[in-house]
């Protein structure tokens, strides 16, 4: 058996990031990947505007401004938002200005509307003096032309969606997403809407696995259950191969009679890299590497128990998925926390073993808390809520209840 770690990255370095790039209306970019650097095509702000409502002023004509002696302007023009100013303020001068107006020339500074009292209809006073420029966005401030703005290889969250329409962009260069094919394998295995006969069980891991390869940003393609007859198999593994970048099959891998899984890959011409992983829930893991028509294909053969594939996807999958998009090495790693167990966590010592449960945030620490009922890696039940994954290292057979443990955030 392999360490989790050095199945980590051999995994990763089967693994070649898809530089196939395509354009999305910005509508739809949400959450898509970035393919090239955007560069500033504008200052920002575009030009000097007011934060504020109020006058603008030059500084110097109200500096001396006090509430028992205010300084007394006279109103030459009134610039509402998106309007040009038509004239430059003169000393003497002020103009009426409203949130994000262009400040006229002459300008230098806008004197907030709360500390002015107009008077007559044409004359303000200025009863409490600004500071220097207060309250004037500078143009060019928050970025200039050509400054860049967003990476090649970020995620497209709201904030960076907006900073695209402020550039002007009515699409943007993605990187395709990734094609991940999911079959289940077992002649015991129906589909959700069908009746359970004894013996039989229901289907949950194309679902969840689906649900999986979605949030990772991949598109899932649902094969459906592959019975255990070799030639069938063999057929359906062998177009899964074909038609994605990435495969996930779960049962199949281990040492029964019908776990046909690994020769058909042999068959198949895979490059076998992974056959067993010293980890618990999830020891039965087979990764293959093929070549196909110039691009790299990856193999996971998961185990058939739900926990068990999940916990083998959170581990090791949604990494190669985050290269596999396209995103920054930063992102390939797992993300790990610190936290204090609640409980006793125990473990064979044997292998690596992730036990699962609540990561939470009480009194400025971070706690784990077991998911309750049985750790059985068939017992999807009280997966419900499950936020995180608690390591208990090789070795390691009791993590005592307040002791810090290692934590794979999920």
């Amino acid at each position: 058996m392999l360490s989790v770690s050095k199945s980590e990255q051999i995994i990763l370095d089967l693994v070649r990031p898809l530089s196939e790039v395509e354009p999305v209306d910005l509508a739809l970019a949400t959450g898509r990947i970035l393919a090239t650097e955007i560069v500033s095509q504008l200052d920002f702000p575009h030009w000097d505007n007011s934060a504020m409502d109020g006058y603008a002023v030059k500084f110097a004509d109200v500096r001396s401004s006090t509430p028992k002696h205010p300084i007394t302007l006279e109103v030459v023009a009134e610039i509402p938002a998106g309007c040009q100013p038509q004239r430059e303020i003169q000393s003497g001068e002020a103009a009426r200005i409203f949130t994000g107006a262009i400040v006229p020339a002459g300008a230098d500074t806008i004197v907030m509307q709360e500390h002015t009292q107009r008077v007559q209809k044409n004359f303000v006073k200025i009863q409490i003096a600004p500071t220097a420029k207060s309250f004037v966005r500078q143009r060019g401030a928050y970025a200039r032309i050509g400054d860049p703005l967003l990476a090649a290889g970020t995620i497209l969250n709201p904030p960076e969606i907006a900073i695209l329409a402020a550039t002007g962009s009515s699409q943007v260069a993605v990187y395709r997403r990734p094609r991940v094919a999911i079959l289940s394998t077992g002649d015991e295995l129906v589909m959700p809407h069908e009746p359970l006969k004894p013996g039989q069980i229901v289907d949950s891991n194309q679902y969840a696995l689906a649900a999986f390869v979605h949030q990772a940003g991949g598109i899932p393609i649902c094969m459906g259950i592959i019975p255990d007859d070799r030639a069938k198999l063999t057929a359906a593994m062998s177009e899964a191969i074909e038609s994605a970048d990435l495969v996930l099959s779960t049962g199949g891998v281990s040492v029964g009679d019908y776990d046909y899984v690994e020769a058909i890959l042999s068959e198949l011409g895979g490059d076998i890299r992974i056959r067993a992983v010293a980890i618990k829930p999830g020891k039965p893991l087979t990764v293959a590497k093929f070549n196909r028509d110039n691009r790299t294909v990856v193999y996971f053969g998961l185990p058939g128990n739900p926990v068990s594939a999940l916990v083998s996807c959170w581990r090791f999958v949604r990494s190669a998925m985050a290269k596999l998009s396209g995103l920054p090495p930063a992102a390939w790693q797992p993300c790990w926390s610190e936290a204090l167990t609640t409980q006793d966590l125990t473990a064979d010592g044997q292998r690596e073993t992730y036990l699962w449960g609540k990561w939470e945030l009480i009194d400025g620490k971070y706690y784990f808390s077991l998911a309750g009922g049985s750790h059985s890696s068939a017992n999807l039940v009280n997966l419900a809520g499950t936020n995180a994954l608690a390591v208990v290292p090789v070795d390691t057979m009791l993590v005592p209840a307040g002791s810090s443990v290692k934590v794979l955030v999920l």
